[in-house]
């Protein structure tokens, strides 16, 4: 007699459990509660009657059956994933194309320059999967990315768009109104926010390098704040008056329309090797959407580098 095969939900909820060897984990990645999760396991072992993990007090442990069921069960939704994927691109539009960016260069840069593309480009619709996450183009509804890196990914095509230099803004208001900022030893007397981050494992620019390029061996960082975007500290600095170290090619804007103002003449680089990069598949090359984008952002980039 045939047996009814899980679906799709619950196999990724059991191939969740089995790559985490924890419950609770998988419940994270899959959004259930461990409950949950435990209860679509003991489904699928008496939909097929077999036993899955063994259990202790601590832990859990695939079975030899369960070993089988995973391996196979992850090849099937990684297949079906990328059968969706191309599905979906398929039957999209020709004048729809989908980007992946990530929230900082999507709010900072992009967004700011969207009417000058719709402009340019009225019968193409842009959309957008917003991520720092690498992605697939195979396995992933995406047509072009746009990723911060040393510009190696895969069989891709990466155009180098700029590096990034870390500089210090403060609100026009703080000028007015807060303690002088004259010389950068007079950052002290203010809140100082930042990006903690690592992309591809390289320490994002953070105070106490911009202090050690500024020449200041004794600053104190028990003090300052972090935040994971960007985005969050040029929201500090316009609401809360702090100074903050942000991207230098993603808030120039802001500073010529006075909303930001640049303090001192200094600023962190990036590791040489890292850039921003348009990144898209080779087969992507003689797709007219992809030619219209990419025509477009490297001619803004051009314009950016000229202002």
């Amino acid at each position: 007699m045939n047996r009814l095969l899980p679906g799709t939900r619950a196999l990724r909820t059991f191939v969740a459990a089995a790559r985490h060897l924890n419950f609770t984990r998988a419940a994270h990645e899959v959004g259930l509660t461990p409950a949950a999760v435990r209860y679509q396991i003991k489904e699928i072992e008496d939909q097929l009657d077999i036993v899955l993990f063994t259990r202790s007090s601590r832990s859990i442990q695939l079975t030899p059956a369960g070993s089988i069921l995973f391996e196979a069960a992850a090849d099937a939704l990684e297949t079906l994933q990328r059968a969706a994927a191309k599905a979906r691109r398929i039957s999209r539009k020709s004048e729809h194309l989908r980007l992946s960016v990530g929230a900082r260069f999507a709010t900072n840069w992009l967004l700011p320059r969207l009417p000058q593309f719709r402009a340019a480009y009225p019968g193409l619709e842009l959309t957008f999967d917003i991520s720092d996450e690498v992605r697939d183009f195979d396995a992933d509804d995406v047509d072009m990315a746009i990723r911060f890196g040393a510009g190696q990914y895969g069989e891709a095509i990466a155009h180098r768009l700029f590096h990034t230099v870390v500089v210090p803004v403060c609100s026009p208001a703080l000028l007015r109104t807060g303690p002088a900022l004259k010389m950068p030893r007079d950052l002290f007397a203010h809140t100082l926010c930042y990006v903690d981050c690592k992309p591809g494992g390289v320490v994002w620019p953070n105070w106490p390098m911009w202090m050690a390029a500024a020449g200041i061996k004794d600053f104190d960082d028990s003090r300052s704040v972090a935040f994971t975007e960007s985005s969050h500290v040029v929201q500090a600095v316009i609401d809360g008056g702090a100074v903050g170290l942000v991207e230098w090619e993603l808030v120039d804007r802001d500073v010529q329309a006075g909303r930001l103002v640049r303090l001192f003449d200094v600023g962190v680089r990036v590791a040489p090797e890292y850039a921003y990069h348009l990144v898209y598949p080779a087969g992507g090359v003689a797709d007219p959407r992809v030619q219209a984008f990419r025509e477009w952002m490297l001619a803004a980039i051009g314009q950016q580098a000229q202002q």
